[in-house]
């Protein structure tokens, strides 16, 4: 049940977008672009998710091929998958990426299984933007223990995702995770580097790097050259637990955040991603944390 701070925080959330919506506060970045993540819609269907983003102010979106989400793609037919690109077509919303949740870590039986979901991902990325398809983006997958015994194995897998977007004329973009294997910045490079994939590129989330510490110049230098998408939310430790935050809960500077992106040259998507620790709670709106982020971001989106 929604509670009454709640309600009033939605509301003011609601006002506000409409007051930006009015100033047109994002086209004055247009280089950077603010997108909302559908892994955080997963309870609304394609058509209102992307009318919802649209109304509020998104410029682009990302759609989750991931098992139980209205965009997975085992579950779409030839037909289904044309009604999505009906669906695309008529919202006007660019879909900026593709998230699917793969690892390198896994056993044979499961990295089979994984390279299947890599192929029909970047299938479907061909198949509903053929001209230039979307930025297909996954975590790495292991534990941050596991790092030393398979990194190995993990570089040389990567290079198998490298040869399946490159077969599709796709980009796969691998994101470092606090609880995997690849759980930074170094790491990632590290990745990347060994495996050499004309295809492969970073999605970088400063959250993950925030918990451990790591401003978000220190990590985003060094990544920039490699960086082709970003993921936006606030992190915090309580305790021992990972707590992820929508924007604007948490301590970031977004000002300071864009900031830098312009800065090391990034021009390109900023998508708003909400954890599942959040949409999975009782009682959560997914219109109305679309809302609040959007209110959160947009006028420090100004340059």
């Amino acid at each position: 049940m929604t509670s009454r701070r709640e309600f009033l925080a939605s509301a003011a959330a609601g006002a506000a977008v409409a007051a930006l919506r009015a100033r047109g506060a994002q086209p004055a970045s247009p280089e950077l672009s603010l997108g909302f993540s559908l892994y955080g819609m997963k309870s609304l269907s394609l058509a209102k998710a992307l009318s919802e983003c649209r109304r509020i102010g998104y410029r682009n979106v990302e759609l989750a091929l991931i098992a139980g989400f209205p965009t997975e793609p085992a579950r779409l037919s030839p037909e289904a998958r044309a009604d999505v690109r009906r669906e695309l077509a008529d919202a006007k919303v660019p879909v900026s990426s593709l998230l699917i949740n793969l690892s390198l870590a896994a056993d044979e039986k499961a990295n089979a299984s994984h390279l299947e979901n890599l192929e029909l991902a970047a299938r479907f990325a061909a198949e509903i933007s053929p001209g230039s398809p979307p930025i297909v983006q996954t975590v790495m997958g292991g534990a941050p223990r596991e790092w030393e015994e398979k990194k190995a194995v993990m570089a040389s897998r990567l290079r198998e995702w490298d040869a399946i977007a490159r077969k599709h004329g796709v980009t796969v973009a691998v994101k470092a995770h606090v609880s995997s294997a690849v759980n930074s910045p170094e790491r990632l490079l590290w990745a990347i580097r060994q495996a050499k994939g004309s295809n492969l590129a970073v999605a970088y989330d400063h959250s993950h790097y925030a918990l451990a510490g790591i401003s978000i110049a220190e990590s985003l230098r060094p990544l920039a050259p490699h960086t082709k998408f970003v993921h936006i939310k606030d992190a915090r430790m309580d305790g021992k637990d990972v707590r992820f935050l929508l924007p604007g809960e948490g301590t970031t500077d977004y000002a300071e955040y864009f900031r830098l992106l312009r800065a090391v040259g990034y021009r390109g998507p900023c998508v708003v991603e909400v954890s599942s620790q959040i949409f999975n709670r009782p009682g959560y709106d997914p219109i109305a944390a679309a809302e609040k982020c959007y209110a959160a971001l947009a006028p420090s989106l100004r340059p």
